[in-house]
């Protein structure tokens, strides 16, 4: 089995970079869909589960694209 780190490696930074910019931040009118799910979040307004299963997907492109930033940089510690 591949460690994180492996493949996080095999994934190149072009696709994780379309990802975040469509997957992450459509619909982008009238503002992106994640940065609503990330007002109801501090708002404590984030409750529905449909909401909150719109949250995550949203943030999964983001999420992997900190992953694979800092995997290697924490490595090299």
């Amino acid at each position: 089995m591949q460690s994180l780190a492996s493949l996080l490696d095999q994934l190149p930074w072009n696709i994780v970079i379309i990802a975040c910019l469509t997957l992450g931040l459509a619909p982008f009118v009238p503002e992106p869909h994640i940065w609503e799910k990330l007002k109801m979040l501090a708002s404590g307004t984030l409750v529905k589960p449909i909401d909150i299963f719109d949250f995550l997907m949203h943030a999964a492109p983001f999420v992997l694209a900190a992953l694979k930033l800092a995997v290697p940089i924490l490595a090299a510690k």
